[in-house]
């Protein structure tokens, strides 16, 4: 089941050097997915620093994944009051 209310866990802060990047998550997941390129995509951003792309362009969305373990005990219980 996917839930489109739910975000991404993108890190607020770049690992290494503590720039901001997280409010770029999104612009640079849309424009990706549409099909432009991401080097180009992220100099348009002004994410300059390798390592801050390297935030970006290695995060891989998980949060779908890790839903299913937190909704099913509450899918459980309305199962038993049934």
């Amino acid at each position: 089941m996917k839930r489109k209310d739910v975000k991404t866990i993108i890190p607020v802060r770049c690992f290494t050097c503590g720039k901001l990047i997280g409010d770029k998550w999104e612009e640079f997941a849309k424009r990706v997915k549409a099909g432009e390129n991401s080097g180009k995509v992220l100099d348009d951003l002004g994410v300059k620093r390798y390592c801050c792309r390297r935030m970006l362009l290695s995060h891989v969305e998980i949060i779908d994944e890790i839903i299913k373990f937190y909704e099913r005990p509450s899918m459980d219980k309305e199962e038993e009051t049934m």
